[in-house]
């Protein structure tokens, strides 16, 4: 067990944490009454988690609406990790808030003596790894832990108390992010590169290499996992014409999440693409391309005919009303061309926006070069109901480029590409604190 904060910590990091969080349990944070991580869906954010689903159960159905998200979640104490199988997310979206349960159930060496009682002072801590599970450990309020952890001030991302991953570093995430990205900066002109799974930089040359380059710096390796970039911190680069206006040349993609529903998913992309696409726009022999703006304050598109709606929110309350509600590509005709569920749409949001850094970046060539600007825009606390009410607002809208290629041919190809994106002045709508740094 551990005797002291930073014995604790290597702890956690010994078992893959890359990040560590620490929630001061309230008397009714504990295994009867489920663990309060806060009124909003920002925690969903910070904890990982599985597909979320309706919870349709006799007892979900009594107390309201809610949905359910698993947890990969272990506890560790001297003997290692134990598996805490049942751990999972509840969402209430009409309160709005999240809750986790589940935690001791199936456990034999889950902490039962800390969270099932009611006592002042207890931690739990969560350790986040790059796979995406979580280890736990929980302590008491005269433990030695506890009292070292309230002894100093740290920085706060939500209910969650934001920790080092050692003591040794006196610099919080923010600030060693902050000294990397300078360092960077300080670097000028950088060539073109992509950090290979070894670890080592290789040279890269398609124009898309400006996230790629700066990642390698940052030694960030290009991966599936539903983790952060750096320590923590989505680190997005965009492109400007200049270091004095910063400029963006381009909307910031959020995120390319494919339809869940209508005529897209039930007919298949094809019919899709043969009933709403048209003909390319430059001439482009025998291509039916899909493009074009859509959000929620514009009528139906003049070349597609579609309009997008939003269904199971209330603006004014800023609430969902409903769990199976959607995101809804309609027609002047009132079909249903495509559609994006809540559900879906949660588990994209929620892979990567608690903490994001926008970083302006110029390019020239040849040979391909990036050079990272004295100006980063720092973006912290989201959840998905602002993303929908920024949403609901046409700030942030569909904006699909699909292309059906050699569409006459009894082999037609088919290429995706589904985009939800934000103006660059309009990002900070999405986060509940921005600042711009200069480096």
């Amino acid at each position: 067990m551990a005797g002291s904060l930073a014995q604790l910590l290597d702890l956690l990091r010994h078992h893959g944490a890359t990040r560590i969080y620490a929630k001061r349990l309230a008397p009714n944070d504990n295994s009867k009454n489920q663990v309060y991580l806060g009124g909003d869906f920002s925690a969903l954010n910070i904890i990982p988690h599985g597909e979320i689903y309706s919870d349709d159960t006799e007892v979900a159905r009594a107390v309201r609406d809610r949905a359910k998200a698993s947890v990969d979640f272990y506890w560790v104490n001297g003997d290692g990790l134990h598996h805490a199988p049942n751990t999972g997310l509840i969402l209430y979206p009409k309160y709005p808030e999240v809750r986790m349960s589940g935690f001791l159930l199936g456990c034999k060496a889950a902490p039962s003596d800390i969270m099932r009682v009611r006592d002042e002072g207890r931690v739990l801590f969560f350790g986040i790894t790059r796979t995406g599970s979580v280890v736990g450990y929980a302590v008491s309020g005269d433990d030695p832990v506890a009292r070292e952890l309230v002894a100093r001030e740290w920085p706060m991302i939500g209910v969650f108390l934001e920790l080092p991953l050692s003591l040794d570093d006196a610099r919080d995430p923010r600030e060693q992010l902050l000294d990397e990205l300078r360092r960077i900066y300080r670097l000028n002109w950088i060539a073109s590169q992509k950090l290979a799974a070894d670890g080592t930089k290789a040279p890269y040359a398609a124009r898309n290499g400006g996230g790629y380059t700066l990642e390698a710096e940052l030694g960030v390796t290009p991966n599936g996992y539903a983790e952060p970039d750096y320590l923590g911190w989505e680190v997005k680069q965009y492109g400007v014409r200049d270091f004095l206006s910063f400029k963006a040349k381009s909307p910031v993609t959020l995120m390319t999440p494919e339809p869940t529903g209508g005529i897209y998913r039930t007919e298949g992309v094809d019919a899709f693409m043969r009933r709403f696409g048209y003909p390319d726009q430059s001439g482009k022999a025998d291509r039916i391309n899909f493009g074009g703006r859509y959000d929620c304050q514009r009528k139906h598109h003049l070349l597609t005919g579609l309009r997008m709606t939003l269904t199971g929110y209330d603006e004014i309350t800023g609430k969902i009303t409903d769990l199976d509600g959607e995101l809804v590509l309609i027609s002047d005709r009132d079909e249903v061309a495509a559609t994006w569920s809540f559900k879906g749409m949660m588990a994209h949001w929620n892979r990567k926006h608690a903490q994001a850094a926008y970083v302006p970046s110029l390019f020239r060539t040849p040979p391909p070069e990036y050079c990272y600007g004295p100006e980063v825009l720092l973006c912290e606390e989201t959840d998905f109901l602002m993303f929908l009410q920024s949403f609901a607002r046409g700030q942030v809208y569909y904006d699909p480029a699909i292309k059906l290629v050699n569409a006459s041919t009894m082999t037609p190809e088919i290429k995706r590409r589904s985009q939800f994106r934000v103006s660059h002045n309009d990002l900070t709508v999405l986060y509940r604190r921005s600042e711009k740094v200069s480096l």
